[in-house]
Order: C-alpha cells, then structure tokens, then sequence
C-alpha cells in the first residue's frame, strides 16, 4: 500500500470527511483489519481563509508547497488536497515536490463523464465558482460548466464560511442551496458537482433529483485506488 499525505484542515469537517472514507474504502478492499496508510498536516484555516480573502495566492502556495515538502520528506507517496478552493495553487504544490498530487477536479470530470452527462453546475466558494481554475479542467475533459447567478453564488459561499466550515448544518440553509439547484437545473446542468468538501455536510444524494457528485467521496475513491495500486 503507498502512503498518502493529505493536506488538511481547510477547514478541518472536510479533513474529518475525507479521512474516514478513505479509511472505509481500504478496508472494504483488503477487509480484516485494514486501514489506510496516511500522513495528515492539519493547517489553521484562520490563515489560509485570510490569504483567500487578500487574495493573496503566491503566499497561499508557498505555505502550502512547504507543507507538502514536509509530507513528502516524512515518507508521503503521493498527496491529497483535502479542499476544492485550495487546488487554486495545486501547480505550486506539483513544483515543490517530486510526488503525484491527486487532483479532485479530475476525479470528479472522470466519474461525470463515466455517467455520460455532459453539463454540470458548480456550486462551492465565490473562488471556485468565479475563477477558472477549477472550471478550466473540467472543460478540459470536455464539460460544459454552469454556475449560479451572483447573487446565489454570494449566498453560496457565505453559507459556506459563516456555517458549514464551522460544522454549522441548518435546515433553511439546505432550502435556498435546493432552490439555488433548481436553477442550475432550469439553465440546463444535467448534474450538480458540490465543489466545496462542507457542502456534502449540508445537501447529500437523497436531496437532489439530478446526479450529484460529491467531490470529497470521488476524490476518496480515487486515492484508495491510488494507495492500493501498487
């Protein structure tokens, strides 16, 4: 089994999602007594979200470049970032390291693609929905790529930092994300990608009529593949 390192704690409910399926999805692999082989830096998310807010992203990737030379050097076969806003720096982590970074994005655009649906809507933070980032390897596979109407994707993202980073599940929160679907829908997403890991702690597959890809479970999946191929 290779070893991961996950690059945490932004914010940790997301770390805490991604761990457990990740350790499930090796033991319904190998059963018995299996778990995962991992390596966990756990960052205080103050700082990342104020480095997020400045928009300062050379300093955003260093910190985390830095910590993923640190994963590496403690034995890491590969990393793990554990958020979806965060891959904004994902090509600062690939050049401080000689370890593959598995990417969220491409994890999730192979299982849409798999399901034969061509347009999604993207929901997650105003940096996810706005800049191209993430959009751009979506498209990259061939994916058209809807996100909301301003107003909802403020809505959005506040939900986001205000309650959900926070552990914070509230029922009318989970209304107006529905109603924000409903609208994707009505624009034409075939599928609903939940591009933030704490939105999967607020609207699951039950809650949605269209395909819905949680990311932080398809990104799971992909590294337990990953750790196992060997």
């Amino acid at each position: 089994m290779r070893t991961l390192g996950m690059l945490g704690g932004m914010a940790w409910p997301s770390t805490a999602e991604a761990y457990r399926a990740i350790n499930e999805g090796v033991a319904a692999r190998l059963g018995g007594h299996h778990s995962a082989s991992l390596l966990i830096a756990s960052l205080d998310f103050a700082e990342v979200a104020a480095l997020q807010t400045a928009g300062d992203w050379k300093a955003a990737g260093e910190l985390l470049a830095d910590t993923a030379v640190r994963l590496e050097a403690a034995g890491a076969d590969g990393l793990m970032l554990c958020t979806n806003t965060m891959h904004r720096v994902a090509e600062a982590i690939e050049d401080a390291v000689n370890v593959p970074l598995l990417h969220i994005a491409d994890a999730t655009a192979e299982r849409i693609r798999a399901d034969g649906v061509t347009s999604v809507g993207l929901l997650g933070t105003r940096f996810t929905m706005e800049q191209d980032f993430y959009r751009r390897r979506l498209e990259a596979a061939g994916l058209e790529v809807l996100v909301p109407p301003t107003a909802e994707r403020e809505l959005v993202h506040r939900t986001i930092y205000d309650e959900l980073v926070a552990g914070q599940v509230r029922e009318d929160s989970r209304a107006r994300f529905l109603a924000v679907i409903d609208g994707l829908a009505g624009l034409g997403a075939e599928g609903i990608i939940a591009g933030c890991t704490e939105i999967e702690l607020l609207v699951g597959p039950g809650h949605v009529a269209l395909p819905y890809y949680a990311t932080t479970a398809l990104h799971a999946e992909a590294a337990v593949a990953w750790m196992l191929e060997a």
